[in-house]
């Protein structure tokens, strides 16, 4: 099965890109690899002469991911591809990643699969070989032996991820793709998972298929990303009638940096 890994990129994960590059050489020196740069315009040198570099600028409120992977995904598809492996920079595949995606993708070729994601800790730097040893999926998702697949429950879409996952080209045309309409952080990847819940398409958790999670600083809440996440959720609300991410706008709300105004979350003035 011809596979493709779809990637990305920005120059403020250049070091990230650049691991990943080394590691994928490594496990899947035969694979397609598109990459789609999310900045006005990539730096000189971050080119890599095996990847097909595809260039989507950031829109008026912040980097475009949703439609960098559709641009990438078209790419790959022109390119003859039969799996679509959708990896975020930050992350690396581990050795039996792309192996058990193709054996899911047989078993359900219908499907969006979502293999598990090990977040690494910042002192950690492991190299290839031992990447098994610091697996330790995130445990708000099913623990599943490597080589064993689950159909997920129409209330587990809201656990797909999507830093790592995968499906056939025959899939991404029936899920029709990220919505565009999402800039910046947040809500995109809910979008998809919902939009395949609603097109019936399953969401099967695929074990084995592990993903590394490099590491960087982050926030919780993700204070950096508000407005983003104000924005995008209120989009998400438009197309679905709830709002995401509701564990982070309780946060802000508790912080008094926002407050509910009838369906809408809004920014308190003096915040």
């Amino acid at each position: 099965m011809r596979t493709a890994v779809l990637t990305v990129a920005s120059a403020a994960r250049r070091a990230h890109l650049e691991r990943q590059r080394t590691v994928l050489a490594e496990v899947a020196p035969d694979v397609v690899r598109v990459e789609a740069f999310l900045d006005e315009t990539p730096p000189d040198g971050i080119r890599d002469a095996d990847t097909r570099t595809l260039h989507v600028p950031p829109g008026p409120h912040g980097l475009r991911v949703g439609a960098g992977r559709n641009v990438a995904a078209a790419a790959a598809i022109a390119e003859g591809a039969e799996l679509l492996v959708f990896l975020d920079v930050d992350c690396l595949p581990g050795p039996e990643m792309l192996p058990r995606y193709t054996e899911a993708a047989l078993a359900h070729p219908g499907a969006l699969l979502a293999g598990p994601v090990t977040y690494l800790a910042s002192v950690q730097r492991p190299e290839i070989a031992d990447l098994p040893s610091v697996t330790r999926p995130h445990r708000a998702r099913p623990a599943l032996h490597p080589g064993q697949t689950r159909v997920a429950g129409p209330h587990e879409y809201d656990l797909f991820w999507s830093l790592s996952f995968a499906l056939t080209p025959a899939t991404w045309e029936r899920l029709g793709g990220f919505h565009d309409a999402y800039e910046g952080y947040g809500a995109e990847d809910t979008d998809l998972a919902w939009t395949a819940r609603a097109a019936g398409i399953p969401l099967v958790w695929t074990g084995g298929a592990d993903a590394y999670h490099q590491w960087h600083p982050v926030s919780s809440p993700p204070w950096q990303h508000l407005d983003d996440i104000l924005r995008n959720g209120a989009t998400f609300h438009r197309r679905w009638g709830v709002w995401p991410m509701g564990g982070w706008l309780e946060a802000f709300a508790a912080a008094g940096a926002i407050e509910r105004r009838g369906e809408e979350w809004v920014r308190v003035p003096h915040a």
